[in-house]
């Protein structure tokens, strides 16, 4: 069905002079996105008052209208802040609702604050500038997370739990070394975050809607004001390249993952069947009709956030990969899962924080689980080894002794004492503790090597926190 007629009315738009006719609201509706991109507002701000500078500085402005029109900027600026600025139906975007606004307070000055420059190059810019602020905001909180686990390492001492592989008991590790690895992880995604930042800080501001412009533009001047590292090499590409809206994406949907693995453990520490872990009131929910259950919603919402990030670099990946250049509107859809992304990834590193700095383990649960005699068959191997037997030869003994403990009932330490090979002495391996004190290899988890790795782990967390700080570090 139709529209009825003169439902439609007239709205301001940037490109009225060509059109005859009049956008239709449902046009304008589909195609508005204040809704999300007004977050971009003091990036916006900012683009705009280099620009004005620039077109200062180049005389295509006077002094007289730079100076209105950074006043004008500046009362839109305390307007934004103060929630005073009234947005109007003909606002499409934050950068037209700016621009509108500058111009109904500097008059025709206002009216010269897009000479020179395009949406294009504009909402890229202000794109770079969030992402630049954002991503190390996200490595910041990457680091109170890291800072967290460190401090739950040294807390654990020598408290020890079994290490896993394909989810069955292996052997034992230092709880220390079970909750570094988890930040060892997190330090890879501060990397990605770093260099994904790096990687983006080229300003395309002057390469306008595609192929520059006529006027004397200097594009380095404005871009080393925006604190920018440098400036685009190409006005095509400036305009059309989102590669770092999905390369941040992905450093976001890994870090993702990583604190859904994070959270999987917790949800299966904090299981009555595991009873590792347990949660304080504060980070845990109860449930609307058992009385007596704590759940990790936390946790689960930490696992379960990994697939809506995933999804957003799917999303992103599949509008860029058939546009042809320059810029397309397809690439608004850009914005929106990049800002959620980011939003959803700080909430989960917020709460994962708080969940475990107040989390209670239970070494003695876990000491139990790891001191089974089966946890130190690999160390009966291993001796049999340094006695001179090849390790495929002194894996099948052992692994026959277990076998033979399992089925028939008989204990593994007296076929370990029975056997010529390993005797009374070899039992000690079996004791509770011990096992986990052998791991003395670089990296193992074993005492030794888990003090260095905790003086390892704190140095690398002041080196990434200079580097996170330092807008000018790679």
């Amino acid at each position: 069905m139709g529209r009825p007629p003169g439902r439609s009315r007239r709205l301001l738009t940037l490109w009225q002079g060509r059109f005859a006719g009049r956008p239709d609201e449902a046009l304008l509706a589909f195609t508005a996105s204040l809704a999300f991109d007004r977050r971009l507002a003091a990036d916006d701000l900012a683009g705009s008052r280099a620009h004005v500078r620039g077109l200062g500085r180049v005389g295509v402005l006077d002094d007289d209208e730079v100076a209105a029109v950074l006043g004008a900027l500046d009362e839109v600026e305390a307007e934004l802040a103060g929630g005073g600025f009234a947005f109007a139906p003909d606002d499409e975007d934050v950068h037209t609702a700016v621009e509108r606004r500058v111009t109904e307070l500097a008059g025709p000055a206002g009216a010269k604050l897009h000479t020179g420059r395009s949406r294009n190059d504009q909402v890229a810019t202000d794109l770079r500038l969030w992402c630049k602020r954002e991503l190390a905001g996200v490595a910041t909180s990457v680091l109170e997370l890291q800072a967290v686990l460190l401090e739950r390492a040294v807390e654990a001492g020598d408290a020890y739990l079994p290490g896993y592989t394909h989810l069955q008991r292996a052997q034992p590790v230092l709880l220390a070394h079970h909750l570094l690895a988890h930040g060892w992880a997190l330090a890879r995604d501060v990397d990605r975050l770093c260099d994904a930042r790096r990687r983006l800080d080229v300003s395309p501001l002057g390469a306008g809607a595609l192929a520059g412009s006529s006027l004397p533009l200097d594009p380095d001047a404005v871009a080393a004001e925006l604190g920018f590292a440098g400036r685009f090499e190409n006005s095509l590409d400036a305009v059309s390249d989102r590669d770092f809206v999905a390369e941040s994406l992905f450093a976001l949907a890994l870090l993702g993952v990583h604190l859904s693995r994070l959270g999987e453990e917790v949800v299966l520490w904090a299981s009555e069947e595991v009873g590792f872990l347990g949660l304080d009131d504060a980070w845990a929910t109860g449930s609307s009709m058992l009385p007596q259950k704590k759940n990790p919603d936390v946790a689960e919402l930490a696992r379960g956030k990994a697939g809506r990030l995933v999804g957003h670099l799917c999303g992103v990946l599949t509008t860029l990969k058939g546009l042809p250049l320059a810029y397309n509107r397809d690439l608004q859809e850009t914005q929106e899962p990049l800002f959620d992304a980011v939003d959803q990834v700080n909430l989960a590193l917020a709460a994962l924080g708080g969940l475990l700095a107040s989390a209670t383990f239970h070494t003695a649960a876990m000491a139990a689980a790891a001191d089974g005699p089966a946890a130190a068959a690999v160390d009966l191997a291993e001796l049999l080894v340094e006695g001179g037997t090849p390790f495929r030869d002194a894996h099948a003994v052992v692994g026959e002794l277990v076998r033979r403990s399992l089925d028939g009932g008989q204990d593994l330490a007296d076929l370990v004492a029975g056997h010529p090979d390993l005797g009374t002495q070899a039992t000690g391996l079996l004791a509770p503790g011990v096992a986990v004190s052998r791991r003395t290899t670089p990296g193992g988890a074993g005492p030794q090597p888990v003090a260095a790795q905790v003086a390892s782990f704190r140095a690398r967390l002041d080196d990434d926190r200079r580097r996170v700080g330092d807008p000018a570090s790679p």
